[in-house]
């Protein structure tokens, strides 16, 4: 048999490197050869000098005469020069190879085991916080011991808690939480012997205020056994508190049937604004990324709840449930289809309501199985609507457009929902803009990574997502935005610098419905007597699960 070598661009001919693989493999499974390296590895980890194999072919079972060619009439190839021979080669010879020179090391007993390689990498992911020093915590809790001997047999009341929250060095507003935490839910008062170890091991597994924050709130019946995660129903008590004890609030308490409404809508913008997973769960990694904490901080410290804009200014929830009630003409507290036609006058078109009610921005099921909205729905409609630059207001607008939820709007979903305005200018009397060249406007506007594919991530970059999104769902805004004057822009945006869309648009309309109502003298029927029956009321963002398909993309 002839084995042809030849100096192609494959090197070895295919029969020959089998040939050559195989003996190789021959040689490495030898065990006197697994002895050397195992040797060798030991002497490099030790320091002791160069890696230097030798291994004979003889103890592979190889015949030095297998090692030539076949047959005499056909000559091995010699090496392309600047080549290296092949490490596999099962010829006799010494592979040695310089390593690079380690300082010299003392010489180690036999039997001593090899140290790891380089230092130990300490801890830097601590996904509740930093721990403290064991000394700060032990006295905290002495601190506390020490607060409750000042109160009558050590019973500390609701009322009474806000020293204990303040030796446990939280937020007055905490207070609420901690009491409940304590033992509160079972008896009117919390004593030393059932609160201080609760807050022991708090102490000694949560870090940080967030991990203690959604450990405190977090409930074994709600699904959260371990404290990872608080949902809506969570929060209640905390806002609750807020109602009864918050100066800014102290006109409600002749006004009981408010309570639920505010209550309810703080919480609606507290998951819209944290909870950046939609999936219903609020977690310790979504709350350390929000401000909810930093804004809790500070309402002891501002009396007037209206000046905290975030989540509990008590104008805007005037704002968004005046809204709500315009639109529920049969005060069922559900909008249908129908009544949200009518949001700003029919403002907004067809299919993008069809989108909003086919549950692609909703959690729960009625909306889908009985096309109707209830409450917190509603209010995550409407700051959508009015801030559309908010990031979650971009991630709610985007899946309605996204049509086929591939996480990419298409030119033909564009199209779709553009062809509604191009009709709806046209009955107008509107010359409206052909599609190909709004096509080019908005692609010049947010200039995509990918072309012709617009992602979600294109339109949080870009500066001007509201205009986009009007342009292909909401007539009169896009019309506002073609129409609006340069100058009175900019004087605009001077005048309101550092307030969100959202925050200008419920100042507005504020001081619309307080004239409006001024107008009417007080007289006639309060709109807003009917009590909210609690059945109704409550949150339904049904837990969605991680792996869901319509979450997938985003």
């Amino acid at each position: 048999m002839v084995i042809m070598v030849g100096r192609g661009s494959g090197g070895l001919t295919p029969v020959l490197k089998l040939k050559v693989d195989e003996l190789f493999i021959q040689w490495l499974s030898d065990p006197d050869t697994q002895q050397d390296l195992r040797e060798t590895l030991q002497h490099v980890q030790l320091g002791e000098g160069d890696l230097l194999i030798t291994s004979s072919p003889q103890k592979a079972g190889v015949s030095p005469r297998s090692l030539r060619p076949a047959s005499p009439s056909t000559p091995p190839a010699s090496p392309t020069p600047g080549k290296m021979v092949s490490p596999r080669s099962p010829r006799r010879r010494s592979f040695k190879r310089q390593l690079p020179k380690t300082p010299p090391v003392k010489e180690k007993p036999k039997g001593t085991p090899v140290s790891s390689v380089g230092a130990r990498i300490p801890q830097f992911y601590f996904p509740h916080g930093r721990p403290s020093p064991s000394n700060n915590i032990e006295a905290t809790l002495q601190r506390i011991k020490q607060t409750f001997e000042t109160f009558k047999d050590g019973k500390v009341f609701k009322s009474q808690f806000a020293a204990i929250t303040k030796a446990c060095g939280c937020p007055l507003y905490w207070k609420a939480p901690l009491f409940l935490a304590g033992g509160g839910d079972r008896a009117p008062y919390v004593t030393a012997s059932s609160f201080i170890p609760v807050w022991r091991n708090i102490l000694t597994t949560c870090h940080d205020d967030a991990s203690k924050f959604v450990r405190l709130l977090a409930k074994p019946q709600t699904g959260s056994t371990k404290g990872n995660y608080i949902v809506a129903d969570d929060v209640i008590p905390f806002v609750q508190d807020l109602i009864d004890t918050h100066p800014g609030l102290l006109f409600l308490q002749e006004a009981q049937e408010f309570h639920s409404r505010y209550l309810h809508t703080v919480i609606a913008r507290i998951f819209y604004s944290v909870n950046r997973s939609w999936s219903g769960k609020i977690t310790v990694p979504e709350l350390r990324k929000s401000n909810l904490l930093q804004v809790i901080a500070t309402l002891e410290e501002e009396e007037d709840i209206n000046q905290i804009t975030d989540f509990f200014s008590y104008e805007h929830f005037y704002v968004i449930y005046c809204k709500f009630w315009e639109l529920d003409t049969d005060h069922d507290l559900y909008i249908s289809k129908d009544d949200l036609s009518r949001h700003n006058d029919g403002a907004l078109s067809p299919r993008i309501l069809d989108r909003i009610f086919s549950g692609a921005v909703t959690m729960g099921n009625s909306i889908v199985q009985d096309e109707r909205m209830g409450y917190p729905d509603f209010v995550w409609f409407l700051l959508s609507e009015e801030d559309k630059r908010y990031p979650t207001a971009v991630e709610y607008w985007f899946r309605c457009m996204d049509l086929d939820g591939d996480g990419i709007l298409s030119m033909y979903e564009l199209e779709y929902f553009y062809e509604e305005q191009y009709n709806k200018m046209e009955q107008l009397g509107i010359e409206p803009m052909p599609f190909e060249d709004c096509l080019c406007s908005v692609l010049d506007m947010v200039k995509p990574k990918r072309e012709g594919k617009i992602t979600l991530a294109d339109l949080k970059a870009c500066k001007m997502t509201h205009i986009f999104f009007d342009t292909f769902f909401n007539l009169d805004k896009y019309l506002d935005h073609e129409q609006r004057d340069p100058f009175a822009a900019a004087k605009e945006a001077e005048e309101t610098a550092g307030m969100s869309d959202w925050e200008k648009y419920a100042a507005e309309e504020y001081e619309m419905l307080v004239a409006e109502e001024n107008a009417s003298g007080g007289q006639g029927q309060d709109p807003y007597d009917d009590q909210i029956p609690e059945e109704d009321a409550g949150f339904d963002f049904g837990m969605v699960d991680d792996d869901d398909s319509w979450s997938s993309n985003y």
